[in-house]
């Protein structure tokens, strides 16, 4: 039962997921952990950590990851994990696929017509919302802690997060030296 729902639900995102990973991650979450119940809030923070160290697109290795742990979660043993993490994958890249052979197709015929041009200046503010949403779902007391909790944590995290924003922004320096550099920071003014 569950392999047919995880296949379904991935389906579905990978379907109406417009705006790449980061923007069906808020998706993902509100399937999963908010009406499925497959993950907790805490394993999805950690899936989508772990999704964006890895290579890969990260909507695609957040739905492998969250397809492995949402079977084993069910009491299947790993083995069928990884059945389900294929699953998911699958499904989440297949309507995606067949949607850009069709949409190329059609892109190519009518590559100058005015009706292209309005769909696709309609999708840039969904796409940035969504984009929007998944950054916002992700700013919870696991990831941030709270000031009533643990006001240390929470401050090393604003600044973090803080410092992640300006320099990739403002002083266009690498994500990857960004995560490096938020790492070694982490760890040090946590332990």
């Amino acid at each position: 039962m569950i392999f047919l729902q995880l296949f379904y639900v991935f389906f579905i995102i990978g379907l109406f997921g417009f705006g790449g990973g980061y923007a069906m991650i808020s998706m993902i979450q509100g399937e999963v952990v908010t009406h499925y119940h497959w993950l907790t809030t805490q394993e999805f923070t950690d899936i989508v950590a772990v999704s964006q160290m890895t290579p890969g697109p990260i909507g695609i290795n957040t739905a492998t990851f969250a397809g492995y742990r949402a079977v084993v979660n069910a009491g299947y043993p790993p083995m069928m994990g990884a059945m389900g993490s294929a699953l998911a994958t699958f499904a989440e890249v297949l309507p995606q696929f067949l949607l850009m052979i069709i949409v190329l197709r059609m892109l190519m015929k009518y590559w100058e017509h005015p009706v292209k041009k309005m769909i696709f200046s309609a999708l840039r503010p969904t796409i940035v919302g969504l984009i929007a949403a998944a950054s916002l779902l992700l700013m919870t007391p696991e990831n941030f802690s709270s000031m009533a909790v643990s006001p240390w944590q929470f401050c090393i995290s604003i600044f973090l997060f803080s410092a992640t924003f300006i320099g990739i922004l403002c002083f266009n320096v690498s994500p990857i030296r960004m995560i490096c550099l938020c790492g070694v920071a982490g760890f040090l003014l946590y332990y």
